[in-house]
């Protein structure tokens, strides 16, 4: 395994806090994520995008086990790094790699130099002051992939496989099941990575659901968002102001769904039946200025 110390160290350059940056330093997680990533069947075939390629500790296991990777790193100290590890795969055009913000990166303008029969996977060790961010990308992304596997805080992980009722069940955890079912495939020490952090990390596989359980329209956006934006508040407070009282009532009705209770107790089914309802009241009854908000992106 490439040694993340000793890269850093020859190249004079130290873990940036405003990166988020703790870098791998076992070789067994490095290749049971490479494992996880591409299948036994898939070896050869598969195109990987790795967000946040870091100095190459696991693209390195990646490489051996793809087709074809597409290193993203927004780190533009590390770039020089990766193209002298990485020289032959370079040439080969095993391996491209891209200074970018994965937060804003268009997965499918990398896919497409691929097969579309190939199978397109995502993989990263996701900086924890932006995973939020980072999930919601890969959620609105979800029709290209053909899975993801990343290493989260252990918070963050609870947070995506929580259930109804839940402390930590909340929007994310809406948006993430929407399109995505969960699983948690082990958790790792702190002595894993390079500095240390101060958390425990999680690795999650997602496997896309084919589809979505519900179209992600800005009405589905806006009643999730609103309904865990102060939590104590009952759901009928929380959707208060943009939807005709009379309209809320009867959609809840409809979909069995009590307005005197909270967010935190609805499903991703739950706010789908809400979203159909409420569309279908909005063209039965247009609202006048449009108090139920349009499709556009919130």
């Amino acid at each position: 395994m490439l040694n993340s110390r000793i890269l850093l160290q020859e190249a004079g350059i130290f873990p940036k806090k405003k990166f988020g940056q703790n870098f791998l330093v076992v070789e067994s997680i490095g290749r049971t994520i490479a494992e996880v990533s591409i299948l036994e069947e898939e070896r050869g075939k598969a195109h990987v995008i790795e967000w946040g390629a870091g100095v190459g500790a696991l693209t390195s296991f990646l490489l051996e086990r793809a087709q074809r990777v597409s290193a993203v790193e927004r780190d533009r100290d590390l770039i020089p790094i990766l193209h002298s590890v990485f020289e032959e795969p370079l040439r080969a055009n095993q391996l491209s790699i891209h200074e970018a913000d994965a937060q804003t990166l268009d997965i499918a303008s990398l896919f497409a130099v691929s097969s579309p029969s190939s199978p397109h996977i995502l993989v990263g060790n996701l900086p924890y002051f932006i995973t939020g961010s980072l999930l919601r990308r890969a959620t609105e992304q979800v029709e290209h992939l053909s899975r993801a596997v990343f290493m989260l805080q252990s918070e963050v992980a609870d947070r995506l496989l929580a259930t109804p009722g839940a402390k930590s069940y909340g929007a994310l955890t809406v948006f993430v099941h929407n399109a995505f079912a969960i699983h948690r495939i082990q958790n790792i020490p702190p002595s894993c990575f390079f500095p240390s952090p101060n958390v425990r990390s999680t690795l999650v596989h997602l496997l896309p659901r084919r589809p979505r359980i519900t179209e992600e329209t800005s009405l589905f956006q806006w009643l999730v968002h609103k309904a865990f934006e102060k939590r104590r508040k009952t759901l009928r407070n929380a959707w208060a102001g943009w939807i005709e009282p009379q309209i809320l009532v009867q959609s809840a009705e409809t979909c069995g769904i009590s307005l005197n209770s909270r967010g935190e107790t609805l499903s991703v089914q739950d706010f789908a039946r809400m979203t159909l309802a409420l569309q279908a009241a909005q063209r039965r009854h247009p609202p006048p200025s449009d108090r139920i908000p349009e499709d556009r992106n919130l």
